[in-house]
């Protein structure tokens, strides 16, 4: 799959460093926590994967990317993504998404049943590409408080939040190894979404990281 990609002027640095190839930065004391009404709270850590446009390539190439249909009404559409999921059983396709998933698990320490277990992935080609308001309300988290982890690689795209029924939107433009975890209540009090856009965008692949029995 031939995908053009501007790198982050961060990655250019980072690939210069003594460390060069992709790895992961700490989360002690770098991580961002807005709370949200509701119980919600969402943590951010811009650039936490660096040298992240070679893993963006990587994906691109080993993930058997998915285009699914859905019935919308009286018909069937083209899902606006490219879609891929991997189990806690799965090889997953990279070495640093594994790294990433025990990584989180590490620093949420939140014991085994909130374990970061599989991966959701979407490719955003372009601005055409997005994924309307919901909320993760699958499973577990329909009634519980649980953890989602999202590592973005890619162009920026903007991630949008806001209370069930309406409200105040609050945005964060996501790309080139940042990191995003909605926690408390956030599945349930928020939705969030990926907007499409008329502008020029690049392509972005999103990882969630969910834990065992939230989808």
């Amino acid at each position: 799959m031939e995908i053009a990609l501007q790198p982050s002027l961060f990655d250019d640095v980072d690939a210069t460093a003594q460390h060069a190839g992709p790895s992961l930065g700490d989360l002690g004391g770098t991580v961002q926590r807005t709370v949200l009404s509701g119980g919600a709270w969402v943590d951010v850590r811009p650039g936490w994967v660096s040298d992240s446009a070679e893993v963006f390539s990587r994906l691109v190439e080993r993930v058997p990317w998915v285009a699914e249909k859905r019935q919308m009404y009286d018909r069937v559409v083209d899902v606006p993504r490219l879609l891929s999921w991997y189990g806690e059983h799965d090889a997953w396709p990279d070495p640093l998404l594994a790294d990433a998933r025990d990584a989180l698990t590490r620093h949420y320490g939140a014991g085994e049943r909130e374990r970061f277990v599989s991966a959701g992935l979407c490719f955003y080609r372009d601005g055409r590409d997005g994924v309307a308001w919901h909320g993760d309300r699958i499973g577990r988290s329909r009634s519980e408080d649980v953890m989602v982890a999202i590592v973005s690689f890619g162009a920026p795209r903007a991630l949008l939040l806001r209370p069930v029924g309406g409200g105040e939107t609050v945005r964060h433009v996501l790309g080139h190894g940042d990191l995003l975890v909605m926690g408390g209540s956030c599945q349930r009090t928020w939705d969030h979404s990926v907007p499409k856009t008329a502008r020029a965008v690049g392509p972005r692949i999103s990882v969630q990281l969910r834990p065992r029995g939230v989808a």
